[in-house]
């Protein structure tokens, strides 16, 4: 048994922070962070807690698909960045909402949408939901040095989420990958006080190796369209959207170059939000359908790629 997307949503923080306000108090420019990341400005929560952003991305959603809380019967919830280890993001959006379902976590770093998107998936399939709300929500500027200009310019802050429903022929082709790599890109866990540890713990902020990402980047989207295209048995020059993660602009372009497909069919939202990890691919989806820009039959292919390092794509058909 398929699936169909009944509706989506967003949110953001109200805090814009241009490049020109990081170069109050770091060593660059909005000259330096654009030509090298595509990047302008991105939101930061002040006010906001990440409950409140994922909550305000899920009652979109919802409505949007003309869904109530009530009517779910799983909440799956991608972050990594939650406000609290326990209980589950899920949980706290469930409490929200006024929903009474199974609501729990996956964590898959920048992948998270897509792993989470199969783990819907496979409860539909099972006979085990029919109506299953996804959520990707991220504060990543919590987890951030932000001395270091390689990284505290690159991410944002923001949610989003997507309501399927049991019925359909989505997907129509799915592809899951990891190439363990646990140092490429790494955010530390709790350090605890426990008397007995005597290792000491690294600071709890994201560190990265930015050439080994970009590299991995490139080849993770290339690899992965070639990969749904084949499986679905169409031509790559057949999907009609492209909705990749939001990294780098660098990144994006070379993909487009390699893949040979036009540069107006890949979304783009990393101008005005940065890289928002797992919120990414749900946001830009977001965009594209509240600007008219999907049509009936039109087919998607999502490419995430991130910490792990996980890779996870799904290409569907837009109803």
């Amino acid at each position: 048994m398929g699936f169909t997307i009944l509706g989506t949503g967003s949110a953001l923080p109200k805090r814009r922070v241009s490049n020109d306000e990081l170069s109050e108090f770091l060593d660059t420019s909005d000259e330096w962070i654009f030509t090298r990341t595509g990047i302008k400005s991105r939101h930061v929560c002040t006010t906001e807690s990440l409950d409140d952003l994922a909550v305000a991305a899920s009652e979109q959603a919802l409505q949007t698909s003309g869904v109530d809380a009530s009517q779910l019967d799983l909440i799956v919830c991608s972050t990594t960045t939650g406000d609290h280890l326990v209980p589950a993001e899920a949980c706290a959006v469930a409490e929200r909402l006024g929903a009474t379902c199974p609501a729990f976590d996956v964590s898959a770093a920048c992948a998270g949408f897509v792993f989470a998107l199969d783990v819907a998936e496979g409860y539909i399939a099972r006979g085990r939901a029919r109506r299953v709300l996804i959520v990707a929500a991220e504060q990543m500027t919590r987890a951030l040095d932000w001395t270091d200009r390689a990284t505290c310019v690159l991410f944002g802050d923001g949610a989003g989420a997507a309501v399927i429903e049991a019925g359909g022929e989505n997907p129509l082709a799915v592809e899951l990958s990891t190439s363990p790599d646990a140092e490429t890109l790494r955010v530390p866990g709790l350090a605890g006080s426990s008397p007995y540890k005597t290792a000491q713990d690294r600071e709890s902020v994201l560190s990265m190796n930015g050439r080994r990402v970009f590299k991995f980047g490139v080849n993770a989207i290339c690899d992965m369209v070639h990969k749904l295209a084949s499986d679905a048995s169409i031509a790559v020059e057949d999907i009609d959207h492209f909705v990749f993660h939001q990294a780098n602009e660098r990144i994006l372009s070379q993909a487009v170059k390699r893949l040979g497909v036009p540069d107006d069919c890949v979304v783009r939202t990393l101008r005005e939000t940065g890289n928002i990890s797992s919120a990414c691919i749900p946001f830009a989806l977001d965009r594209l359908a509240r600007t008219n820009a999907l049509n009936a039959g039109d087919t998607i292919a999502l490419v995430g790629f991130g910490a792990g390092l996980d890779v996870g794509g799904y290409l569907l058909r837009w109803k």
